[in-house]
């Protein structure tokens, strides 16, 4: 499970398909109305995924510095904990309220689950040493990443009880994040030089998501029509959060952060995530775009499609 849920961790450490291509988008202007999730008594909180209804799910470590996953619903905090795991972590839910995520047994190994009408049930990859699930639609499609046996990370999708690897074409390294009801998948891919890329694949179709000028991108999450999320870092090596909507990136940074990251947008266009406050505080947060129809807000607010034109 990856502890360090930031796309800088990711860069600094450490199937097939029909077509390529790369986006080839411009900057706008954005507005956002945010607020902070914090589970109360956590010493940190990520916010994952929401729902159309606007339920939200992510995970906090309390003082004894143990993971939980968490849903925030009508104002009100339940754990997620799957009975006798080490670490939990809620990633992904969609309108029916069904929840996906990891966690560690006492073993040490990683799963995913899928938690429906309070039963959790185990997602494992076959032969895979380690499985994590991120995402679920309405038709409780799931996607993820697993680590094969000589510790290579792929991307799944796991429907109707079948299992299918993504790997983004030439790709040392390929992780599916998201996936929307009409079936488009949103992830990240490490090249053979190490730079991460995001992702959409879409009628069996990989574009590359890069934002412009940065070091690395990754995209986390996606709507029903089409608007992806994600985060970047900066040549400064700062990470932000960004909103794609037609062809058009704009920046999304919690106000005083030093670092925020976007997981997961609902087809309301309500945005989830974390930001780091000047204290070093992780926090989740939620957002909303100021403007409902105003032109002079390109939040995704006028036209649907992440990749329309």
């Amino acid at each position: 499970m990856r502890r360090m849920t930031t796309l800088s961790s990711m860069i600094f450490p450490r199937s097939g398909l029909s077509r390529l291509s790369v986006i080839s988008a411009r900057w706008a202007r954005c507005c956002f109305i945010f607020t902070t999730i914090d589970v109360p008594g956590a010493i940190l909180t990520n916010a994952f995924g929401i729902n159309s209804p606007g339920n939200i799910v992510g995970l906090y470590i309390d003082t004894t510095a143990r993971e939980h996953g968490f849903l925030l619903a009508a104002g009100s905090f339940s754990t997620i904990d799957v009975p006798g795991a080490v670490r939990t972590e809620a990633r992904g839910i969609n309108n029916s309220g069904h929840i996906v995520g990891g966690y560690i047994d006492t073993a040490g190994r990683d799963h995913g689950f899928d938690l429906a009408a309070g039963i959790f049930s185990t997602i494992d990859f076959p032969g895979a040493i380690a499985t994590e699930a991120f995402g679920i639609n309405d038709p409780r499609h799931i996607v993820g990443f697993y680590l094969d046996a000589t510790g290579r990370s792929h991307g799944y999708l796991l429907a109707a009880g079948s299992f299918s690897t993504i790997d983004f074409p030439g790709a040392f390294r390929t992780e599916a994040d998201g996936i929307n009801n009409p079936g488009h998948i949103v992830g990240n891919y490490s090249d053979t030089a190490g730079q991460t890329h995001g992702f959409l694949l879409a009628a069996g179709t990989f574009t590359t998501i890069d934002f412009p000028g940065a070091l690395a991108t990754a995209a986390f999450g996606i709507n029903d029509p089409g608007h992806i999320v994600g985060a970047y870092v900066d040549t400064a090596g700062m990470e932000h959060g960004f909103l794609l909507a037609h062809r058009r990136f704009c920046t999304i940074d919690v106000p005083g952060a030093i670092l925020t990251s976007a997981f997961g947008i609902n087809s309301p266009r309500h945005i989830v995530g974390l930001y780091t406050d000047a204290t070093g505080m992780t926090h989740g947060f939620s957002a909303t775009p100021c403007h409902k129809n105003d032109d002079d807000d390109d939040c995704g607010n006028d036209r649907p499609g992440g990749l329309a034109p």
